[in-house]
């Protein structure tokens, strides 16, 4: 989506960049908006059918956070973007590409805590000092 939100802001072809647009907002519809709901929840499904819990290491926490952040940016700055720029209102185009790098080093960073899962254990608000 980055990709293509660069390409469609920087073309002097306005029928590549309405095209591209179109080619957004069915992403948007068809991948974004299900996968990101399907991975929220299949993270806390497994969450809480794991050790690792769903608040109990940080990483899984921050996961969560991150995957939370795709989302809204998705609903209230990519959507609303991309509907702008359909529509012709335009203005858009440095939200969409900032929106969509935020979303990419939001799941790489995810991915990455996903694979090196840090073991740091959250402190309970029962737990001693030492």
């Amino acid at each position: 989506m980055l990709a293509v939100n660069v390409r469609a802001a920087t073309t002097d072809d306005p029928a590549l960049a309405a095209a591209s647009y179109e080619l957004l907002a069915m992403f948007t519809v068809l991948f974004g908006i299900p996968l990101s709901m399907v991975s929220l929840a299949t993270g806390i499904v497994l969450g809480m059918a794991t050790p690792w819990g769903v608040l109990r290491y940080a990483w899984v926490s921050a996961k969560l956070v991150l995957l939370v952040g795709v989302v809204l940016v998705g609903s209230f700055l990519l959507g609303p973007g991309t509907a702008a720029m359909r529509s012709g209102d335009g203005g858009a185009e440095a939200r969409l590409i900032a929106g969509s790098a935020y979303d990419v080093a939001a799941l790489t960073l995810a991915t990455g805590l996903s694979v090196f899962k840090p073991r740091r254990r959250r402190r309970s608000q029962g737990m001693a000092r030492h």
